[in-house]
């Protein structure tokens, strides 16, 4: 018997894309169907209980070797205690509910920064709880990458805290949820985000990585903000300013030759867009 992955059962997987709708949802001002599903399913059940397996191995990095094999040994033991059946049974009425609330091909598009870790966690949890399972090449692969991760250094990342007052409005339990989502890559400077940069944000958590559309609607807010700026250049008197902002605007070119948009361009828009408004409202004064 061979295993693949699955991720319409990839527990971790579920939960991330929940989080992402539920963040998305929070964004655009609207009731969130995936606030109930997550209470629903991750509080006090059994894909609770996995979940948080899923999420020690996620949130893991810059370990020794050593300390990286003890940790997925202890955590494949626990999710072999794991009540099978009742995982089986929630992990069915989980997807159809999501099939009832949402359309089920746009749930899934949405881009999991983390899928391959995800995936080799699923990987070894299947193949770790049934001894019938053979595809040795499959399960070493996802063993070493799953050490890889946990032992290789954290990425540089800009941290995010400028919606919590978006989030403020759900309870306690569901709001420490929406926290975990991928907003928390951005810094203090975005206190006050515009309206322009909110719809950014939305747009980036509702598409695909490799989306097209995306990928023009991105391209066409560096082009307005270099507009912007280049226009602006012109209205400054200060030689000092006009040298920066011309500076700037030699950084600021549309991402068309990227393959997908990631995560340092949606970085850099915010900043270059916070970056216009500011020089908007010096220019003002």
């Amino acid at each position: 018997m061979k295993i693949k992955h699955n991720k319409y059962k990839n527990t971790g997987i579920l939960f991330e894309l929940l989080v992402r709708k539920l963040t998305s949802d929070t964004l655009n001002e609207n009731a969130s169907a995936a606030a109930g599903l997550v209470k629903k399913f991750f509080t006090k059940t059994e894909l609770a209980k996995e979940n948080k397996l899923y999420q020690t191995i996620n949130s893991t990095v810059n370990i020794s070797e050593s300390k990286a094999e003890g940790i997925i040994s202890s955590i494949l033991e626990i999710s072999k205690k794991l009540d099978k059946e009742q995982l089986k049974k929630d992990k069915y009425n989980l997807i159809k509910e999501i099939k009832n609330n949402f359309d089920i091909n746009d749930f899934f598009k949405a881009q999991i920064k983390d899928y391959k870790k995800l995936a080799s966690t699923y990987i070894l949890f299947e193949s770790y709880s049934n001894p019938k399972i053979l595809n040795p090449e499959l399960i070493i692969s996802s063993r070493i990458n799953l050490l890889e991760c946990l032992t290789s250094q954290p990425d540089a990342k800009i941290s995010l805290t400028p919606l919590v007052e978006e989030l403020t409005k759900l309870d306690k339990g569901t709001r420490a949820v929406a926290y975990k989502i991928m907003l928390e890559k951005f810094n203090d400077r975005f206190k006050s985000l515009t309206t322009e940069q909110k719809e950014v944000l939305r747009t980036y958590i509702n598409s695909a990585s490799n989306a097209p559309k995306l990928k023009t609607f991105i391209n066409k807010k560096f082009t307005t903000i270099l507009e912007d700026l280049s226009s602006t250049v012109n209205k400054v008197k200060d030689p000092a300013t006009v040298i920066k902002i011309q500076e700037v605007i030699k950084l600021v070119t549309p991402i068309i030759e990227s393959k997908s948009i990631k995560d340092d361009h949606l970085v850099a828009l915010l900043q270059y867009m916070e970056l216009s408004k500011e020089m908007k409202s010096l220019w003002k004064k």
